[in-house]
């Protein structure tokens, strides 16, 4: 787990991005517990408050849940979930943008597939 302190990107973002990426890998399964906000502010220097909003965020979208007095833990389909939202995020981002330049440029769909395909001589 990694974050970026020089980034623009809040710490906590980065932080539940960071913990969706270790669900991604299966280093945190689904049903397992996750390292304690205690662990990731202390190891990563950060305030508690910080590694909790980040944590919290997760338990919001259904990743996380809590179980009192032991900690957090991976949900059921958590890494579905995040492979769905980040679908969507990078269709929105990147899809999206890809087609209304191509418009403005004329680019037809056949020849945006070929530069994805990397057959346009590059």
């Amino acid at each position: 787990m990694n974050l970026n302190f020089d980034s623009e990107k809040p710490i906590y973002i980065q932080l539940a991005e960071a913990i969706e990426d270790d669900i991604l890998r299966g280093i945190f399964e689904e049903g397992n517990q996750i390292i304690s906000t205690t662990e990731i502010s202390v190891n990563f220097k950060i305030n508690p408050a910080t590694a909790g909003k980040g944590v919290n965020l997760l338990v919001d979208e259904g990743i996380l849940f809590k179980k009192r007095g032991v900690g957090m833990f991976v949900c059921e389909g958590a890494k579905e979930k995040i492979i769905t939202k980040r679908k969507e995020k990078f269709y929105e981002g990147f899809i999206v943008a890809l087609l209304e330049e191509a418009e403005k440029l004329q680019i037809s769909k056949n020849e945006i597939i070929k530069m994805i395909e990397g057959s346009n001589g590059r």
